[in-house]
């Protein structure tokens, strides 16, 4: 039997090499799993930062952008026009141009033959021109709404820095008496907003006016628009056109009348309503004084309203005619029945006088109509009764608005209570408040075969006509 043997030493080296080999595995291992960590940890981060990036700040970063990049752009509606009834214009939209200056954009050689230009040409100060060149601004105004002539002759002249805003205007024709335009007071305006004022312009500005539109476009940082797919788009409706029943020719005519009849009077005021008796379509409608709409920011305020709608006034004798045709529907007087009148009457313990306040003696109805005597109507008032006289009255188109279609109205009410005083210088217009429309309506009915029929100015809109005018018999 052999026995071999190593010496220990030996056994140690041979044993050595086994535990090296065993510690730089643990070591890589250790290294690897570290470096995994991190790895894990810098991808944790990242997509931390993503989630908070992308799907928290999502909505906040989204407006960001939007401010920077989307702009959402008004479309302007084109005004609708208003024409007459023969088609002829009586309010159009034409292009002005606002005179604009950059005068940072103007060398210091040229700022003198600038402001020489614009002085000579707008009327403007030349000092104020160069005190705006002087103050270094990006941009000024140096005037507003100019003709599209003169907006030419400034461009003719290649003046540096100097620009023009194009803005839509209202323009109206011109009227029948100097510095008034045609229907003003009916018409109304436009003010630099675009929203009508007064009349026509403001009862139908819904009309008119139609509907903006909008585009969201986006942008590069320049403000150049970057065309995508996505855009969305609205586009504008314009304004309807209007049709009145006004004949310009006898507007024109009217104006002039009216003007001339102020004048010879040594009146205020006065007004003129031409209507056809048959359909209640307004022919003319005309105030004086009135303005001129093309220029209504230096207009008188006080001419701005409309005194045929807006004015209330005690009719005076006219309401005879009234009060006689309810008398007379009745039965209760004839045009020929005759009355004895001494020039007054006492009623309710007050002594009312005819104008001329004489003794009248025998008269007709029909006389009474003719020299306008107040007796002769408290009579066929008295006669017709409180309840049948208050009715008539409303038949006639007293107590509540016209109807008709411009703004502006102001309605004359009737009393809640009546003494017999009350209604006896009511038969003849006095203590009643009407406007001229409701006046003009009540007296066409003896022209109308005993119907009252709805005033009115406007006859379509757009291809659209109005509705038929009510009528009451």
């Amino acid at each position: 039997m052999a026995i071999t043997s190593r010496p220990l030493g030996a056994a140690r080296r041979w044993a050595a090499p086994k535990r090296g080999v065993s510690t730089r595995g643990d070591t890589t291992r250790l290294r690897v799993l570290w470096l995994l960590a991190v790895a894990l940890l810098l991808a944790g981060s990242v997509w931390a930062r993503l989630i908070f990036w992308q799907v928290i700040e999502h909505d906040s970063l989204t407006r960001m952008a939007a401010r920077y990049h989307v702009a959402e752009l008004t479309l302007p509606a084109l005004r609708g026009e208003i024409r007459d009834r023969a088609g002829n214009p009586l309010a159009i939209n034409t292009t002005v141009y606002d005179v604009t200056l950059a005068p940072r954009s103007v060398p210091v050689d040229r700022r003198a033959q600038v402001a020489d230009g614009l002085s000579g040409l707008l009327g403007v100060r030349r000092d104020d021109v160069m005190q705006q060149l002087r103050s270094g601004k990006g941009f000024v105004y140096v005037a507003r709404r100019q003709p599209k002539a003169l907006a030419d002759e400034i461009r003719r002249l290649r003046l540096p820095g100097v620009g023009f805003d194009p803005q839509k205007q209202r323009a109206y024709q011109p009227g029948g008496v100097p510095d008034v335009t045609l229907g003003s007071n009916l018409l109304g305006f436009v003010d630099y907003s675009g929203h009508g004022q007064y009349g026509i312009e403001q009862r139908y500005n819904g009309k008119l006016s139609g509907r903006t539109g909008s585009l969201l476009t986006y942008q590069d940082s320049l403000g150049n628009e970057i065309r995508l797919g996505n855009q969305r788009r609205q586009d504008a409706v314009d304004g309807a056109d209007l049709t009145l029943t006004i004949d310009s020719d006898i507007q024109y005519a009217a104006e002039q009348a009216i003007a001339d009849g102020v004048r010879a009077a040594h009146a205020q005021s006065g007004s003129v309503i031409v209507m056809d008796s048959r359909t209640g379509e307004i022919a003319a409608w005309a105030d004086y004084p009135a303005y001129d709409a093309n220029r209504f920011g230096g207009a008188d305020q006080a001419r701005l309203k409309d005194s045929t709608v807006s004015d209330l006034y005690e009719p005076g004798s006219v309401m005879k005619v009234v009060t006689l045709a309810g008398a007379i529907d009745q039965g209760k007087i004839t045009p020929a029945m005759s009355i004895t009148d001494p020039g007054y009457i006492d009623v309710g313990g007050v002594r009312l006088h005819d104008w001329n306040e004489r003794n009248n003696g025998t008269v007709t109805m029909t006389n009474v109509l003719e020299s306008s005597l107040n007796v002769g109507a408290v009579r066929a008032e008295q006669a017709e009764g409180q309840d049948a006289f208050l009715r008539y009255l409303d038949a006639f188109g007293f107590g509540r608005g016209s109807g008709i279609d411009v703004s502006g109205e102001s309605v004359g009410r009737l009393r809640s209570s009546w003494r017999p005083v009350d209604l006896a210088t009511a038969s003849y217009g006095q203590g009643v408040n009407v406007n001229m429309v409701q006046m003009v309506g009540a007296i066409n009915v003896m022209a109308n075969q005993g119907r009252w029929v709805q005033p009115h100015v406007v006859a379509r809109v757009g291809a659209t006509p109005v509705a038929a005018p009510a009528t009451r018999q």
